[in-house]
């Protein structure tokens, strides 16, 4: 979509190709907030415009105003996915945040993977997966424990709100360096070496067959069925207001089994009603006492 060129507009909040007004970052704040629970404060107005610009300019845009009229139509609800992709942060690494796989190793897995051997479903989840370095890390961790997990009831749910980004994960190549914190055999038990640069490895059936990659957004209603054992919700919250994470941490904690494990990222701390049914076990890592649901 084309749309007619403006005049650039003197109240600019950025200097440069386009024109973003005031009005125009509220918008797109309203909108991020609306669609994906995210709080975008003033301090964030030039990454909007480096971030959204790219969009502008692909659609023929000239201004944020008549962009910010599009998004807001019927007409752009492919476009409003396409802004919360270009505005939300994907950082990851594979084994990032050591301390919650040693959690996971020594305390929360041999008692659930020795359940399993007797028939009991394990479900982890991994919220807001990015590009897949964490649940294949996970299903790492689960494999060296038991290299036969695909034989038992075990599953992780690998959940993001960019689809773009999920195709990734599940597409599963990296480059050499992606892979510097994974062990070089499990790079060569795990991993295949693909393309004509030397430098791409994929993911094999191994790994994959323990993961249900989806979309979904944390904000909206969930359509899963049954208690997770673990749940991976890691720097995400950090950019959700206070009662937004407060709401966040009740819908996490009444998905969760009895027990449960909930691994948070490095500056998040559980808050509000439901702090008082989890147990600091770790850094950043917490276990379920109450199972009443708040």
């Amino acid at each position: 979509m084309v749309a007619q060129n403006k005049s650039q507009r003197t109240d600019s909040l950025v200097p440069g190709e386009f024109s973003l007004t005031m009005a125009d970052f509220r918008q797109v704040a309203k909108v991020l907030s609306d669609e994906a629970g995210i709080f975008l404060s003033e301090e964030k107005i030039s990454l909007v415009y480096s971030r959204l610009s790219k969009r502008l300019r692909k659609l023929g845009f000239s201004n944020f105003s008549d962009y910010c009229e599009f998004v807001k139509g019927d007409a752009g609800i492919e476009e409003r996915r396409n802004m919360i992709n270009a505005l939300t942060t994907n950082v990851t690494r594979f084994f990032r945040e050591p301390h919650h796989f040693e959690l996971l190793t020594e305390s929360a897995l041999p008692s659930l993977l020795a359940e399993a051997k007797k028939g009991r479903r394990v479900r982890i989840w991994s919220a807001a997966c990015s590009s897949g370095e964490e649940p294949y890390s996970i299903a790492m961790t689960v494999l060296s424990m038991l290299p036969n997990a695909a034989s038992y009831d075990i599953k992780i749910l690998a959940t993001d709100i960019d689809q773009d980004i999920l195709n990734r994960a599940s597409h599963g190549v990296y480059r050499e360096r992606d892979l510097s914190a994974v062990p070089k055999a499990d790079k060569l038990k795990y991993f295949n070496k693909v393309g004509r640069s030397g430098d791409e490895w994929q993911v094999n059936a191994s790994l994959k067959e323990l993961i249900t990659f989806g979309q979904l957004n944390l904000i909206k209603p969930w359509p899963m069925n049954g208690d997770f054992d673990v749940i991976f919700c890691r720097n995400v919250v950090i950019y959700f207001e206070e009662a937004t994470q407060q709401k966040l941490w009740s819908r996490f904690h009444d998905v969760l089994s009895p027990e449960g494990w909930l691994m948070i990222g490095h500056s998040e701390r559980i808050t509000g009603p439901s702090e008082a049914a989890f147990k600091c076990v770790g850094s950043t890592s917490y276990k379920l006492t109450s199972a009443t649901h708040l």
